[in-house]
């Protein structure tokens, strides 16, 4: 049985844009007091001493796709969630695109029963929109859901939502965040037609990004900003991937009086079209993966605020279907267990602070979609924390993917930092490389 009171000592405290030394006492479920030094009052507190180590929260993953119901042949809650937890990845919100789709109320109540049993991760779900079913959008409780997520452009599970009056009917019902992936598919489609016509199905993967194309993503999301301003609606999108598309945000005020936010993805601050040659079908992601000038336009809009959000858009697919011509390998790779070091990455090479890296990765996804308790190390929030050694280097080979596709685009990187420790609800659950065997999720509730 895990401990009941965990006390962390000497820890570097990451949390709210500064650093600070301490100690962390957790109780139960709970943060219950930081202070600069704390004893232990009985000896069967758990003791960790996070000496030369910082504390981070817990990371809250706002886009992933764990594949059930439906497609557990690629991945599944439990798997999925297991190693997100092992990447300091303590919350996640699913996507709709499983099969059958979270589409009715129904299959979003049975995706939160299989969550209840088998994540180890602490959870929810998006509700998906599609071209009819405005009447089960209007029945979703926005207390115990995430959000609503919309396909404005063609992607896995045959979610396009492209009835431009459907649109604006959803826009308009709803005060949920909608979160959108934004990209043209008349643009797309026609692309590919040039493409195919020169060869066939057997595109170089190289072409991914000109097929779908910097124009194809600003077309499509800067008209949902259009529809969002015209309508009020509260509108996340997804997934970044040009430069041109950032000009389309502000930093003009804080985070939690925006109506109209974005998020990058590790992937598109970490590859750029130069990396097709070596990584091929493995890092074919849609929206795709651009030029250095991007991803450097990218980098900018994060640190400067136009851009609040780091996730993942984890989509496993296994190495036999990536493995195909380019018209049939599935778009989209696995992410969780390696963002979180990964953006250290950024750190050590001066990209990002510590700091600025747990507002995007922890507290701009609790406040953009009003988590309750978490995102933060403060005393009376739920204690998800992760302890990283920053000077500890491994390297990402098949034998410590945790995935059940057993493959990352990462694989041969080594990484200099690590997580030691990954702590949810107050239960230690993770530590240097095993699973403490207690399965301590909850589902997240809103304040709304």
């Amino acid at each position: 049985m895990a401990e009941k009171t965990v006390l962390i000592k000497n820890a570097k405290i990451v949390n709210e844009g500064k650093v600070t030394e301490g100690d962390i006492l957790i109780e139960g479920n709970y943060i219950k007091e930081i202070a600069s030094s704390i004893s232990a009052k009985s000896a069967d507190v758990k003791v960790i001493d996070a000496e030369g180590n910082y504390v981070l929260p817990g990371v809250i993953d706002d886009q992933v796709h764990f594949r059930e119901p439906g497609l557990t042949h690629k991945a599944n809650i439990e798997t999925e969630s297991k190693a997100a937890i092992a990447g300091g990845i303590t919350s996640f919100i699913e996507m709709p695109n499983t099969s059958p789709q979270t589409t009715t109320i129904d299959a979003l109540n049975d995706k939160f029963d299989i969550a209840s049993q088998s994540s180890y991760a602490n959870y929810s779900f998006m509700f998906g929109g599609t071209n009819d079913n405005l009447e089960e959008i209007k029945k979703v409780n926005t207390k115990e859901v995430a959000g609503l997520k919309l396909f404005l452009g063609s992607s896995t599970g045959n979610m396009l939502v492209d009835d431009p009056e459907v649109i604006e009917n959803i826009f308009s019902s709803t005060d949920m965040v909608i979160s959108v992936h934004c990209e043209d598919e008349a643009t797309i489609k026609n692309n590919l037609e040039i493409y195919k016509a020169e060869y066939g199905d057997d595109i170089p993967v190289k072409f991914h990004p000109n097929i779908r194309s910097e124009q194809a993503c600003y077309l499509s999301s800067s008209r949902a900003i259009e529809l969002a301003k015209k309508t009020g609606a509260r509108l996340h999108v997804f997934h970044l991937s040009t430069g041109k598309e950032t000009n389309l945000f502000s930093n003009k005020v804080p985070l939690k009086d925006k109506k109209i936010t974005a998020e990058v993805c590790v992937h598109h601050l970490w590859f750029s079209n130069e990396d097709y040659d070596t990584k091929g079908t493995l890092i074919k992601w849609n929206p795709a993966v651009k030029t250095t000038k991007d991803r450097d336009d990218l980098w900018k809009a994060l640190l400067d605020d136009r851009i609040d959000v780091i996730a993942t858009d984890h989509a496993p697919h296994t190495l036999e279907e990536k493995q195909n011509v380019y018209t049939k390998a599935p778009s989209g790779g696995p992410l969780v267990q390696h963002a979180l070091v990964a953006m250290l990455e950024a750190y050590h090479n001066d990209k990002i602070s510590l700091p600025k890296l747990v507002e995007k990765m922890c507290h701009n996804p609790a406040i953009l979609f009003q988590v309750e308790k978490r995102g933060y190390i403060k005393e009376g929030y739920f204690a998800d924390l992760v302890i990283v050694d920053l000077n500890n280097p491994w390297t990402v080979k098949k034998e410590n993917i945790l995935y059940k596709c057993k493959w990352s685009p990462f694989e041969g990187s080594t990484f200099k930092s690590r997580v030691t420790h990954t702590i949810l609800n107050g239960q230690l659950v993770y530590e240097h490389f095993k699973f403490n065997g207690v399965k301590a999720a909850k589902r997240l509730t809103f304040n709304r």
